[in-house]
């Protein structure tokens, strides 16, 4: 999908342009696809380094997923058509949460130090009436970026708990005006980082506005939050949805569930069978 035209990036052809020839994707446009396949470069750094790891995962003994059957079936079945073995063992925190032993629970995926301050903020908020705002650990903005978002959050008149890292805005401190504070002051809370997974479980939390990495997508689906993804933003009929993605999400992290078995599956048939013949 290497573009030959640079314009096309900028003047309409992504939102016009359908994809029906990738197995298990349907109603795809070209901006439905990660940005690095759109290049007009062909010998960019980025898809040649994915072209190589596709070929190496043909190799693989197992591809393993943090996704689920109710949710990516499709994908999943046609992938499993490419590689030997395909196991989807997601989503990885709701297995977590079913871990007995103590020194196993301390394992997460957060790259910053987790704060729990914000979880006494929200517990005197009303349900479903907090917007959760965090972009992840690693995108990055511009001031101009930060400044719209922050008029944006303020003029909605929502209560709002925004995630702003020290090192949010690209080459500067993420500094928010003294004007915006006192027009938000409150309701809203702005923190460093926080225990992303208990925010998007708490009662108060009505909507998340996410820079959709999948650990932040697959953890907002699993709470059936209606999410706003930057910088595309979402329709009242995906956040329906979102309600029976999370019955099909919670369902393939239970005892029996898809993920459940193929977590036993990877363990006894894959990893200690592997270890045995060594």
């Amino acid at each position: 999908m290497v573009n030959t035209d640079e314009c096309q990036i900028s003047n309409g052809y992504l939102e016009a342009t359908e994809i029906d020839w990738v197995p298990g994707f349907r109603n795809m446009r070209l901006r439905d696809f990660t940005s690095f396949v759109r290049t007009t470069d062909p010998d960019d750094v980025l898809i040649n380094y994915n072209l190589i790891q596709t070929k190496n995962a043909a190799r693989a003994t197992a591809v393993i997923l943090n996704t689920c059957e109710g949710l990516e079936k499709e994908v999943l079945d046609a992938q499993r058509q490419r590689f030997e073995k395909v196991l989807s063992i997601g989503p990885l925190h709701l297995l977590e949460r079913a871990i007995e032993d103590p020194q196993l629970q301390a394992i997460g995926s957060s790259l910053w130090k987790e704060d729990d301050a914000c979880l006494p903020w929200l517990d005197q908020r009303a349900p479903r009436s907090v917007l959760f705002v965090n972009f992840g650990s690693i995108t990055v903005v511009s001031t101009a970026q930060l400044l719209e978002f922050a008029w944006g959050l303020a003029e909605s008149g929502s209560h709002f708990l925004w995630v702003i890292r020290p090192d949010l805005v690209s080459g500067e401190s993420a500094i928010l005006p003294r004007n915006f504070l006192q027009e938000v002051a409150g309701r809203a809370m702005m923190v460093e980082w926080c225990a992303q997974e208990r925010v998007l479980g708490h009662p108060s939390l009505g909507g998340f506005l996410t820079h959709c990495g999948w650990n932040s997508t697959i953890e907002g689906l699993a709470e059936g939050l209606p999410m706003i993804c930057w910088p595309f933003f979402a329709e009242q009929q995906t956040n329906c949805r979102a309600e029976e993605w999370r019955d099909k999400i919670r369902a393939a992290a239970q005892p029996g569930g898809s993920s459940c078995l193929n977590m036993d599956l990877l363990v006894n048939e894959i990893l200690l069978k592997k270890n045995t013949n060594l």
